[in-house]
């Protein structure tokens, strides 16, 4: 069973979610909240397996982007889906800098939603396709990307898609430990430890 909390000021949306969790086979909903502060404050106890988590709080001093990190602190291994209209390029990038491992805009269909969670629990990283295609055409900026060869852009491609590395291996129909070894080398190439460092980094060095 996957434990899943929500965290949107939108009631009628967070009603609608936390009914389609609690309708799907395999899944649950925990608990809700309205805003991060309150969140923050009892999800020690609720112990989500994923956070569906709003960027934005109007009028609340904290938004969605600044309770990643507090959440990552309290539950370090709960998987953070952020839930957005908003696919710009400082919103995405400095979520995955704070922890967040997805990112979905709010009228993903709920087949979608529902991969996503089962995709980020089992170790991927869901995006909707506009934040994977901008994240992706951020590659082609920076100067680190022409060091990489093809097989590592398409892992790194891949990586950036939200594929676990099995389904990387699957796709390249390569060995699981072949994807491991391109990624560490794609991560000494940029000079970074993580997928999100590594998304960052291109972002950050546009032209």
């Amino acid at each position: 069973m996957i434990e899943v909390s929500i965290i949107d000021d939108n009631q009628e949306l967070q009603a609608n979610l936390a009914t389609l969790l609690e309708g799907t086979p395999g899944l649950a909903c925990v608990s809700t909240y309205s805003d991060c502060e309150t969140a923050l404050a009892n999800l020690a106890g609720d112990q989500p397996d994923v956070i569906l988590l709003d960027i934005g709080f109007e009028g609340r001093p904290m938004s969605g982007i600044d309770a990643v990190w507090p959440i990552k602190q309290i539950l370090s291994k709960a998987e953070i889906i952020m839930m957005t209209v908003r696919t710009d390029h400082a919103s995405v990038f400095q979520a995955l800098k704070y922890g967040a491992n997805g990112y979905l805009v709010k009228d993903v269909p709920k087949a979608e939603l529902l991969s996503a969670i089962e995709t980020i629990y089992k170790g991927g990283s869901p995006m909707s396709m506009p934040i994977a295609r901008m994240v992706t055409d951020s590659f082609h900026h920076h100067k680190c990307f022409d060091e990489l060869s093809a097989r590592q852009r398409e892992v790194l491609h891949k990586l950036c898609e939200g594929k676990s590395y099995k389904a990387i291996a699957n796709d390249l129909h390569i060995e699981l430990a072949t994807v491991k070894f391109h990624i560490r080398n794609i991560y000494r190439v940029l000079q970074v430890s993580n997928r999100a460092e590594a998304m960052l980094k291109y972002a950050q060095n546009q032209r």
